[in-house]
């Protein structure tokens, strides 16, 4: 069965740009490890992270010192961090905010091959070294997925319950749903991110273009109508697959969700207040639903 889901992830998801956009390079002198394309800047740092499936993957820190939040950016299926760069850079200056961007194994310089499996084990790795290496906390963190980089941002953020935000961008209902138009999941699909939104318990942005060629404006329409969290979705007209960023729109929405999601308390404090509120014990796990009703789940 793996056999047949890791077949169909690789016809419909993994194109990564063949030869890689860049190599990494280590300075001789003062040991500064950088991408070839470009020049070694103070806030930018160039990372080897090791993953629990065996792979090393490359990632990309981008620093911002007025930042109160960190985004952690998985990119769509056909790019890697040498033609991110730009953008990422662009992201942290104009949002706000620090950013750490990976490449997927098997793509640019990262080791192993890109499988559905691996990119869940890829952003667990980055998201673990933004709370161990650079002391990000889980409700300081935004993820951000671009198309085919939807699978693991939902698949993760569904397993995070103090996340800050995720922002989706032209993201897909599944791979398989991007092919042909099925009525319910089967086995063989990969990145069911239809079945796992409704897991999500965090405020989410859908940004899909209209007139996407790629992944049909009902992919993100969809998945927006399932959130529980729903944040004023942007649907820009004429929008394609590969253009989003060129809109004014697209900058201005995303830094007033940031702005908004800033001035909202986490989840964390807002359990903490719940808690406060009903005299619980600290060992009492609580949670809240959509509603905001507070549910004493389990003790531990």
């Amino acid at each position: 069965m793996g056999g047949v889901t890791s077949s169909v992830a690789a016809k419909l998801a993994f194109f990564p740009p063949s030869p890689p956009s860049y190599e990494v390079v280590t300075e001789p002198e003062s040991g500064v490890v950088r991408l070839s394309r470009y020049h070694h800047r103070e806030n930018v740092e160039v990372l080897r992270l090791p993953t629990r499936r065996g792979t090393e993957i490359v990632a990309l820190y981008v620093r911002n010192p007025m930042a109160a939040f960190t985004v952690l950016y998985s990119h769509g299926n056909a790019a890697d961090l040498g033609q991110m760069y730009e953008l990422f850079l662009e992201l942290s200056i104009h949002l706000r905010v620090n950013l750490l961007g990976y490449d997927y194994s098997g793509y640019g310089q990262s080791s192993g091959k890109p499988t559905e499996q691996n990119t869940y084990a890829d952003i667990e790795t980055a998201y673990k070294c933004l709370i161990e290496n650079y002391g990000a906390k889980e409700e300081e963190i935004i993820l951000y997925g671009q198309s085919v980089g939807s699978g693991p941002t939902v698949d993760l953020a569904a397993r995070l319950p103090h996340l800050r935000a995720i922002m989706l961008h032209s993201p897909i209902l599944s791979g398989l749903r991007v092919m042909y138009p099925v009525k319910r999941t089967y086995w063989f699909d990969i990145y069911k991110n239809i079945d796992k939104i409704s897991l999500v318990n965090c405020p989410v942005l859908v940004i899909h273009g209209t007139s996407d060629e790629v992944v049909d404006f009902s992919h993100g329409k969809k998945l927006w109508e399932l959130c529980n969290e729903k944040y004023e979705p942007l649907w820009l007209k004429g929008g394609k697959h590969c253009d989003l960023e060129l809109f004014p729109e697209y900058l201005t929405h995303a830094k007033k969700f940031i702005s908004t999601v800033e001035k909202s308390p986490s989840q964390r404090s807002t359990w903490r207040k719940v808690q406060n509120s009903l005299n619980l014990p600290d060992r009492a796990l609580i949670a809240l639903n959509h509603q905001g009703r507070a549910l004493i789940k389990r003790k531990i």
